[in-house]
């Protein structure tokens, strides 16, 4: 895997992580949580920038909001029992399935 996209999923992995402590720290009212939320973010945006040294911002934007939006439907539905429906799901496929034509047929991502 091409460093540039290395460096993209542990963004990804730290926004995440973020995003679950956001949930977590029920409004900034639990303190562990939300220093988790702060630590994440900024180390998901400090690897992003490094990341758009390789990549153009559209398609760094478009895997990091995508994933991240993708994997926090998961984690939604296993740790908070959020449940989905159709409609979310479709919408959540139809993400993944952007991601794959820019990873597939894109002459502007890194191969």
């Amino acid at each position: 895997m091409p460093m540039p996209y290395v460096i993209l999923f542990f963004a990804v992995l730290a926004e995440t992580i973020g995003t679950t402590a956001l949930q977590a720290s029920q409004q900034f009212s639990r303190l562990w949580p939300s220093v988790i939320v702060v630590l994440g973010y900024g180390v998901s945006f400090w690897l992003l920038a490094h990341a758009l040294k390789y990549m153009p911002v559209g398609v760094v934007y478009a895997i990091w909001s995508g994933l991240g939006i993708v994997l926090i439907a998961i984690i939604g539905f296993f740790v908070f029992r959020q449940v989905l429906d159709a409609p979310a799901i479709l919408g959540l496929a139809l993400i993944i399935a952007g991601i794959v034509v820019i990873q597939l047929f894109s002459n502007t991502a890194p191969h």
